[in-house]
């Protein structure tokens, strides 16, 4: 089992990994009833896209000797209605300067972002905008 999740009412939920005992709260957004203030399942979404590139493309330089410490992913949810989903994530990606890789490199690990396991398995009618800004 990978999680355990609790609904707290007042439209709130706790979610408690199995292995690490870390746990992630969750709010309805303000759009839908809810307070905002945690993160919504749909931001769950959309920011563990983000994360998951980061993490394959940190494996890929980690096999290229390269240093990924302190990439970033800009996380953007878009949601559209009927029926209500999310329409559209923008993920950008910040490399800061000391991050230094030739052409090929960036082809390697942007193709390697865009094939990570999150990505493939989002629904193909999402709009995906995602940029690699080099430094």
């Amino acid at each position: 089992m990978t999680a355990n999740t609790v609904y707290e009412g007042d439209l709130r939920t706790v979610a408690t990994h199995h292995t690490s005992q870390s746990i992630i709260e969750t709010d309805a957004p303000i759009d839908n009833q809810g307070k905002g203030e945690r993160f919504s399942p749909t931001d769950l979404v959309a920011t563990a896209l983000g994360s998951c590139m980061l993490t394959v493309m940190g494996i890929k330089a980690r096999e290229l000797g390269i240093n990924m410490k302190d990439a970033t992913a800009s996380i953007e949810k878009i949601m559209v209605t009927n029926p209500r989903r999310i329409g559209e994530i923008k993920v950008h990606i910040h490399f800061p300067n000391h991050i230094m890789v030739d052409e090929k490199q960036k082809i390697i690990l942007e193709r390697t972002a865009l094939h990570c396991p999150v990505h493939k398995s989002l629904h193909p009618d999402i709009i995906f905008d995602i940029v690699f800004n080099w430094a």
